[in-house]
């Protein structure tokens, strides 16, 4: 943390309160990962509606993120965040008033806009903020607020509901989600006068299709998709395959044990990898993570299935917090909110339609079916990033296990 305290006051301060902002924000956001799916069950819902609703959420980000990564680049990184933590207090109290699974998946895609424009809009403020040569341990540091808010979150919400039921949940979601306006509103943004190089008045040109397409942000979109589609089976039936097993375990304790692994491994991978490059930290967390649906589909006793929450918060964790620093080399100021939308609509997309596939799949495959199938994806990705993440197949797999630097970072990167 010797970085956090080389910086200025005023750019500390900042800092801090976003950190805190977001640990709130994810903390209410977590809250309903081991309590949506049962609720949606409870109100009638068969499996394949449950993965609607669960995947409704994703959808919610995939339709604004774009919007909310322009909105970011042209207004400002403070106001994209007040939208989504305006959002999240709101969209919780929504819950109470809905009283079938169509409306249900309406507020949930409502909901999702949240995440879109909190996390495009805290990302991009944080990497504004980041001294350059130190960017993957600033963004690691501050990213810590997400397995630490995953980690709370999960065991807060699953107690309340447990308590005093649902009502009282999605009250308590809302005055996280207030609580942490409070602290972005204390958030000064600077729009700081900066020469910018003619590189980057062009990328922020560049129409939004040929960005997708261009081979800095393909593949980062096309992984992170790959797992989306693993991970939004895994949030959607993790806690209903524990509840078909009749382990004693409360589903909140698997997220739990989830994030503080990501939140342990998140302190040595963020400097790492700016000193060792980021391709060995993907392709590790790519491994940890198939190999964590694997053990999930055999898991059969509470000791097993925390041992893939272990290896699926290694996974997961590193994956997200080091793609973002790749993304973060791959691009200019003056289009950053724009490029992380894009790589992240990935996992958005991945996590929006995995669910009521999966949901269908469910009806004649078992839930160990559906993690075998998740390993399946897994394991793909990690052949994409593998062969498929630099200019030529020699250059991706050197790259893919720090052998050589990224080919498409941005050489003065502002």
């Amino acid at each position: 943390m010797k970085i956090f305290w080389q910086l200025e006051a005023e750019r500390r301060k900042n800092l801090l309160m976003l950190f805190t902002a977001s640990l709130l924000f994810w903390s209410s956001v977590a809250s309903m990962l081991p309590t949506m799916s049962p609720y949606a069950e409870d109100m009638g819902g068969t499996k394949q509606q449950v993965g609607l609703v669960i995947s409704s959420f994703s959808i919610g980000i995939i339709l604004f993120r774009t919007i909310i990564g322009r909105l970011a680049d042209k207004h400002g990184r403070k106001l994209v965040l007040l939208i989504g933590v305006s959002i999240g207090a709101i969209a919780p109290l929504c819950y109470l008033l809905v009283d079938s699974i169509g409306m249900l998946m309406l507020i949930r895609g409502f909901h999702g806009i949240s995440l879109a424009a909190f996390t495009t809009g805290y990302l991009a403020l944080v990497t504004d903020l980041s001294p350059v040569d130190k960017r993957g341990e600033l963004l690691s540091y501050m990213n810590l607020a997400t397995p630490i808010g995953l980690g709370v979150g999960p065991a807060l919400g699953g107690f309340i509901q447990a308590l005093v039921g649902y009502t009282a949940l999605f009250v308590a979601i809302s005055a996280l989600s207030w609580l942490s306006w409070l602290f972005v509103s204390q958030v000064r943004e600077q729009r700081m006068v900066q020469v910018v190089a003619p590189e980057a008045k062009k990328a922020a040109a560049i129409p939004l299709w040929q960005l997708v397409t261009s081979p800095r942000m393909r593949i980062p979109a096309l992984v992170l998709l790959l797992v989306g589609l693993s991970f939004g089976g895994l949030i959607t039936f993790v806690p209903l395959f524990i509840r078909e097993t009749g382990v004693n375990l409360n589903p909140g304790l698997y997220f739990t044990t989830a994030a503080i692994a990501s939140f342990n491994l998140r302190l040595l991978t963020g400097p790492a990898s700016d000193r060792y490059g980021r391709g060995i930290f993907i392709t590790g967390s790519l491994i940890s993570f198939g190999l964590a649906m694997l053990v999930l589909s055999q898991a059969q006793t509470p000791q097993v299935f925390l041992l893939a929450g272990v290896m699926q918060g290694i996974g997961t964790g590193t994956i997200l917090s080091i793609m973002i620093a790749l993304l973060s080399d791959r691009s200019w100021s003056t289009e950053r909110g724009i490029v992380y939308s894009i790589g992240l609509s990935g996992f958005d997309l991945g996590g929006a339609i995995s669910p009521p596939i999966f949901g269908l799949l469910a009806d004649w495959l078992d839930y160990q079916g559906i993690f075998y199938l998740a390993s399946i994806l897994s394991f793909l990705a990690l052949i994409t990033f593998l062969t498929q993440s630099s200019k030529n197949l020699s250059h991706s797999l050197r790259f893919a296990i720090g052998r050589e630097p990224d080919a498409y970072a941005v050489e003065r990167r502002c």
